[in-house]
């Protein structure tokens, strides 16, 4: 399998937003936000169930999200930001109005079977990769490009690489350092800023 690349580009994030949206594709656009914004594993992903990220009881969006990452075993308590809260919102609402019963133990990424099983990685990859093809995105764009996405922006936002190593929970910097997808042009432009 070929290293999967980050989007880096605003436009090209935004692009993939409207994509989705103009197709009313409102669970794929969902996963797509939701991995942007939360910087989980797309396996990690497709396993949430909706009392994850929502409490039934008080009928609102939970601020943070618990999960037990499913490869590292670790826990990881993630913010729900108001990106991942408005796609979630978008999807519920949209489930709501076509009628199919949103319980506490359903998945939220639900496969097109109505067989109520998590979409798949191989469906998720299709989706993600497929709207990159067609929107012309540069790179090897397919689900671990969501969690990468996450990263390359905070580092270029100034977030210390220690933060964003803890954030994934990575066990050494070498693994963060190449999730960051840092090429030589972004360094040049570092050495082009910096005159002493």
């Amino acid at each position: 399998m070929s290293t999967m690349s980050p989007i880096k580009d605003k436009r090209g994030l935004e692009a993939m937003k409207k994509y989705f949206l103009g197709k009313n594709e409102i669970r794929n656009y969902t996963l797509f936000c939701v991995g942007i914004n939360t910087a989980l594993r797309i396996s990690d992903i497709l396993k949430l169930r909706w009392k994850d990220v929502y409490d039934f009881k008080n009928h609102s969006f939970r601020q943070h999200l618990q999960v037990r990452e499913q490869k590292t075993k670790k826990r990881n308590e993630i913010f729900l930001n108001k990106e991942a809260v408005k796609a979630l919102k978008k999807l519920f609402a949209y489930l709501s109005r076509s009628n199919v019963p949103i319980k506490e133990n359903s998945f939220i990424f639900v496969g097109r079977e109505k067989t109520g099983k998590p979409l798949s990685r191989s469906q998720a990859y299709r989706i993600i990769n497929g709207a990159a093809k067609a929107l012309k995105i540069a790179g090897n764009i397919g689900c671990h490009s969501l969690r990468k996405t996450f990263g390359y922006f905070a580092a270029r936002r100034g977030i210390s690489a220690v933060l964003i190593m803890n954030i994934f929970n990575h066990s050494s910097f070498p693994i963060t350092r190449r999730y960051l997808g840092i090429e030589q042009d972004e360094r040049d432009e570092v050495f082009m800023k910096i005159t002493l």
